[in-house]
């Protein structure tokens, strides 16, 4: 690659694509949740939080000092982070806090990017990201996941003509924002039935000595603001 075409492949990163119509944004969300609310669907489609769930909390561990050791997805769509360091304090506070924030605010980030017209940037990015975490990941279920969705993001940065970029963008944002939002609900079921004991809040509620209905309601908070903030991005409101 000589340096004009590297110089129009940044060019074609870092700029500013067109938006879909404020119809066509509206019915990315419409499909969306339609890959959120029905149950079936939702029991394939949520693998796609998982792996912005236990992305957040690797990335976090990172960040926080830790030493990251691994990352597994399950198809049961459960997954599980281990990293090495302290088992009390600030760092493991943040990294088990990370994970239900996690789709969330990656999709609130994208709601940010689009709404300035980098679609291109933003397929881009998530490619990279996907490629870091599959790094980490140990078993052969996560792995193919992982490569299928970075597979995914390829071919259609690569492929797809700007339009329908443009709507797989927004598509996925939206999925995000959406997804996000309904495995804090879930959690809440199980633990009003006794189940998961173990789950993020209740190790939080140990580390904090907060009660795990604290740490429930922060993750209704950030999952809802999120959605509220990034679906008036994306519509241009």
């Amino acid at each position: 690659m000589d340096s004009t075409e590297a110089t129009a492949l940044w060019d074609r990163v870092v700029g500013t694509q067109p938006a879909p119509s404020v119809w066509l944004v509206a019915a990315t969300g419409i499909v969306a949740l339609a890959a959120v609310a029905p149950r079936g669907i939702w029991l394939v489609t949520r693998n796609a939080v998982t792996i912005a769930h236990e992305g957040g909390h690797g990335l976090v561990a990172l960040l926080a000092g830790r030493r990251l050791e691994g990352i597994r997805l399950h198809s049961d769509t459960s997954g599980l982070t281990v990293s090495r360091g302290k088992p009390s304090g600030l760092g493991m506070i943040l990294t088990a806090a990370a994970g239900y924030p996690a789709a969330s605010l990656l999709g609130l980030g994208g709601a940010w990017l689009l709404s300035a017209g980098h679609i291109t940037a933003l397929l881009w990015l998530a490619t990279a990201l996907l490629a870091a975490m599959l790094l980490m990941i140990r078993n052969a279920y996560g792995v193919l996941t992982v490569v299928l969705s970075g597979s995914l993001f390829v071919l259609v940065s690569w492929l797809a003509g700007p339009a329908v970029q443009a709507l797989f963008a927004y598509g996925v944002v939206w999925f995000l924002l959406l997804g996000g939002v309904r495995p804090a609900f879930e959690l809440q079921a199980k633990r009003r039935y006794g189940g998961a004991p173990d789950s993020d809040a209740d190790q939080l509620a140990r580390l904090t000595n907060l009660p795990a209905v604290v740490w429930l309601v922060f993750f209704h908070v950030i999952s809802l603001c999120a959605l509220t903030g990034g679906g008036r991005w994306l519509l241009g409101l």
